[in-house]
């Protein structure tokens, strides 16, 4: 059977974006035909064979992909995807798919009207781990109380990286929406009122940006939410990967084994261990069952996960999926997140 390839170019080649290209790289079904970075970047080796260019739309022009893979900035998302799908690409853009609501719907309505398909990086998507948590939740029955944070301790490079996204966006956008987009998965409720707050624990950063911040959803449905996101060297190790969700008959929670480092990037999508715990009790007022524990030990690290979203944008192109619902998702994630932060710098809840 012949594999179908698909001309990828590759804009934004940091962290994230190494890590898609590689991926690229290693599947039969894509083909690099450029990288695009605005400064020289240090690649793997993998990477040195390809043709490096450092303007976007000259890149665009010249190698006429049939995917556009974005992870670059936030603020540069929606140009760039607008741009790619007009040109006839599809594309894959890194979560936030943009910095505003209403840049969000203006690429996913060029989306619609090129009829080209326009996946987001939320690649908690294809983590066994996560989706057995939604699964899981699911399962109890709402309402429900999602209880998450991703702190990180971060110094050097880490920090570094931490500080270039902060010129433009909030560690609670940053990360939110992935988090955000797992609550919104398991309740399948509308959220309805967004309250947070923040602080800026760190010098150096652009007027009105901090590097802490923490905010509460609430759904229509009854359920809530809280999530935590801190960066820099002055946060704290202890209690930094907070992952429950709580119902009227249990709770479910990913549990990591001690000793990595919160800024280690494999931390953020690892799991050791998921424990199912059910209310139910017994006529003595114990528990009727024990505590289930599923090992989650040998799963996907970053690169593995990155491996997994990729092919997932191969089969959605070439297999012609729908994908209105991850779409709509996306802007969902992306407007409570948004709707936080505007509530961490007015002081003022956000009705949605």
């Amino acid at each position: 059977m012949t594999t179908t390839k698909l001309k990828v170019l590759v804009v934004g080649l940091g962290q994230m974006g190494r890590s898609h290209a590689i991926a690229y790289h290693t599947h039969p079904g894509f083909e690099i035909v450029g990288l695009v970075n605005r400064s020289a970047p240090s690649l793997p080796d993998e990477l040195t064979s390809y043709p490096l260019r450092h303007d976007f739309a000259a890149a665009l022009a010249e190698f006429r992909p049939d995917v556009v893979s974005i992870a670059t900035h936030t603020n540069t998302h929606a140009d760039y995807a607008v741009a790619a799908l007009e040109a006839g690409a599809h594309v894959f853009v890194e979560k936030p798919l943009a910095s505003t609501v209403e840049d969000a719907r203006r690429v996913v309505a060029a989306a619609e009207a090129t009829k080209r398909k326009l996946i987001i990086g939320y690649i908690l998507r294809h983590h066994p781990s996560w989706t057995r948590l939604i699964e899981e939740s699911r399962r109890l029955g709402g309402p429900y109380v999602f209880r998450m944070n991703l702190n990180q301790q971060s110094s050097g490079p880490a920090w570094d990286i931490h500080r270039s996204i902060m010129q433009t966006t909030s560690p609670i956008v940053d990360c939110g929406v992935h988090y955000v987009d797992v609550m919104c998965q398991i309740t399948d409720a509308t959220p309805v009122e967004v309250r947070g707050m923040g602080v800026s624990l760190a010098k150096g950063l652009p007027q009105g940006m901090y590097n802490y911040g923490h905010f509460q959803v609430l759904f229509d449905d009854g359920s809530v939410g809280w999530y935590e996101a801190g960066w820099g060297p002055m946060m704290s190790e202890t209690a930094y990967f907070v992952k429950d969700v709580i119902s009227p008959n249990g709770a479910v929670s990913i549990v990591m084994d001690g000793g990595a480092a919160s800024a280690d990037i494999n931390a953020h999508t690892q799991t050791s261990r998921i424990r199912v715990h059910h209310a139910a009790l017994d006529a003595d007022n114990k528990p009727a069952r024990a505590d289930e524990w599923l090992d989650t030990h040998g799963e996907p690290d970053h690169q593995g996960l990155c491996d997994r979203e990729q092919d997932f944008v191969y089969r959605a192109i070439v297999e012609d999926h729908d994908l209105t619902r991850h779409m709509s998702d996306a802007v969902t994630s992306l407007n409570i997140c948004i709707a936080a932060d505007e509530s961490v710098r007015t002081g003022l809840a956000v009705h949605l």
